[in-house]
């Protein structure tokens, strides 16, 4: 079982914590992840990408020029795929680009990420993390601290607090989302994951 020193928001060691084994110390599997995010993006997608075929350009009902006897190559439409303003020829039609991924292997994947982060040291643990007011720089006091200001950082609580939430929207390197919204492309695309311990609760909660 792993073993995770707390912090408090002043940069103070405030104790230790042991973490649930089968939640950070999983195997991490890096084609699961891949699939996890790819299943992520995929949901993403609007899928709005249209163009349209010869039969739905406007015009061209009329043949440009007669069959025979011209000199030219017979044309049927000025709509046709090769003329300029023509149709397009399996061109992108409305579609969906959402793909399945068994909750087994969602919830896998989760604890693979977690386990990966702690293994590189990149995950912080704090007692708590309660703000004053919803200033940005009562939340560049508190990165500061943590050692953790102009870092891409994922801000993981039980729940979202308001003066939290304002005080680092300013921020652009730093995310905040509660348990309910972890996800796995979250967790790879920040350098540093701050949870606080009723948050590591929640998670151990849900991914035992």
């Amino acid at each position: 079982m792993a073993v995770v020193e707390v912090k408090n928001v002043a940069g103070e060691k405030a104790g230790e914590r042991e973490l649930s084994a089968a939640v950070f110390e999983a195997p991490v599997k890096t084609h699961l992840l891949y699939e996890a995010v790819k299943w992520q993006m995929n949901a993403k997608r609007s899928g709005t990408a249209c163009t349209k075929t010869r039969g739905e350009v406007a015009g061209g009902g009329r043949k440009p020029w007669r069959q025979k006897g011209t000199g030219r190559a017979r044309q049927g439409s000025i709509r046709a795929p090769h003329w300029v303003g023509g149709g397009t020829v399996f061109g992108p039609r409305p579609r969906s680009y959402a793909t399945k991924l068994p909750k087994k292997a969602r919830k896998a994947a989760l604890r693979a990420a977690l386990s990966a982060r702690l293994k590189d040291g990149d995950m912080v643990v704090v007692d708590e993390l309660r703000l004053e007011d919803h200033k940005t720089k009562s939340a560049k006091a508190m990165l500061q601290s943590l050692g953790l200001w102009e870092k891409k950082l994922l801000i993981v609580v039980p729940q979202i607090d308001f003066f939290l939430d304002r005080s680092t929207s300013n921020l652009p390197f730093v995310k905040v989302i509660p348990v309910e919204g972890l996800n796995v492309y979250d967790l790879l695309n920040a350098e540093v994951v701050l949870c606080t311990q009723s948050a590591i609760d929640r998670i151990e909660e849900r991914l035992s």
